[in-house]
């Protein structure tokens, strides 16, 4: 049975979505804002978890693939005191694969594979309810009608506006990113004190942590809190004396900046900060715990575009099951459903999907947000009974 689909947004859950359904017959067009695959940086690891991500996968037909690809390794977790005393030196067990770290270009790489996604397409609306179905107009003045518009286009998502008046708010911590390539031979030092996995420093309302990502490459995470234009008065903002206004990207501004707001903390750490050659501005931001909307046919969301949450390791997984459930509802109903059915079938598979999506993100999003209220905190000492609490020694 035949179904015009389009998803909006070619990141890990909307590629999931489409890849179930290529896997089972169903085509399906992807939307991408992205001029090409490499039009910017990918983003840095992510650990794939047994009961969410690694099931999607699965449901994609590409566990052996991600297998090659994916590191158990990476699983290790290291946590320093801010003098560099060493806290906690978790390290997986043999054969442990709970949770295999990836990098996100390669997973995005792999879910891509034979699918056809339209890059260049920047969807400015979505309008349910046109004749001949949800028209979907883009930048270059083009509009298509589909039977179902999925929006998988992230935290500013364009199709939300179709079901819910409901934008991201910041949540006062801002990330600072930067990056180290080739560690283990340019870095020895800083090779060894982050081990296999990630690293991770807790002091007060701030953190460093470094993460491996494959090939050498380390992503480094300043977290701090302070109001989102910080940087236009850093010494009211952050209590640093002469500290002028700066661009949050230049490393030269950004260097001295860091060094003053984690004085005193061990200069291995600040080494990780200070070896960075650029850096990128991350403010995170998040939708409202619990956000829903009222079900309105041929259109629906998931990933980011409708429960934005703190990166603390879920959203990708979220994203990649909902699009790998949506995938199996809908695969079902378009190989048995009649002509005459299909269309208030593949409707009551969507609000059934998105009762359950909501309900589970809903539980994941009061857990993330009361984990970066420890992890970047007033009393570090909480950020690390987190991790106990995850991961006993």
């Amino acid at each position: 049975m035949r179904h015009r689909i389009a998803v909006v947004g070619a990141g890990l859950g909307g590629l999931t979505l489409a890849r179930v359904l290529h896997r089972h017959g169903h085509p399906v067009t992807v939307l991408e804002r992205d001029t090409a695959p490499d039009a910017r940086p990918p983003g840095g690891t992510l650990d794939l978890h047994e009961n969410l991500g690694q099931t999607a996968i699965a449901q994609a037909g590409l566990t052996t693939e991600f297998e090659r690809l994916a590191r158990p390794e990476g699983q290790a977790m290291r946590i320093l005191g801010t003098d560099g005393t060493v806290l906690r030196d978790w390290r997986p067990r043999p054969g442990e694969r709970a949770n295999p770290e990836i990098d996100r270009g390669q997973l995005r790489d792999l879910l891509r594979g034979p699918l056809d996604v339209q890059w260049g397409t920047n969807v400015t609306e979505v309008a349910p309810g046109a004749p001949g179905g949800v028209l979907v107009r883009s930048a270059d003045g083009s509009a298509h009608t589909y039977d179902l518009v999925v929006g998988a286009d992230g935290a500013w998502s364009r199709v939300r506006g179709a079901l819910s008046p409901a934008t991201p708010r910041y949540t006062g911590v801002t990330l600072l990113e930067t990056s180290l390539d080739d560690v283990d031979t340019a870095h020895p030092d800083l090779a060894r004190l982050i081990g296999d996995g990630a690293l991770a420093v807790y002091g007060v309302n701030r953190a460093v942590v470094a993460q491996r990502n494959s090939g050498g490459h380390v992503k480094v995470y300043a977290q701090f809190r302070a109001p989102l234009d910080w940087h236009t008065d850093p010494a009211r903002h952050l209590g640093l004396t002469r500290q002028p206004a700066l661009d949050p990207t230049d490393p030269d501004a950004v260097r001295p900046l860091l060094e003053a707001l984690f004085d005193g903390w061990a200069a291995p750490v600040l080494d990780l900060l200070r070896r960075g050659t650029t850096f990128a501005h991350r403010p995170m931001h998040v939708l409202p715990v619990g956000h829903t909307w009222d079900h309105v046919p041929g259109v629906t969301l998931l990933g980011d575009a409708a429960h934005l949450m703190p990166p603390l390791g879920v959203g990708a997984n979220l994203a990649m099951i909902e699009g790998a459930e949506l995938a199996q509802a809908l695969t079902e109903v378009l190989t048995e459903a009649r002509d005459a059915e299909v269309d208030a079938e593949v409707d009551a598979a969507v609000r059934a999907f998105e009762e359950r999506m909501q309900a589970r993100a809903a539980t994941f999003a009061e857990m993330t947000a009361a984990g970066l209220d420890r992890l970047v905190g007033p009393d570090p000492a909480t950020a690390i009974a987190l991790f106990d609490d995850l991961q006993p020694a």
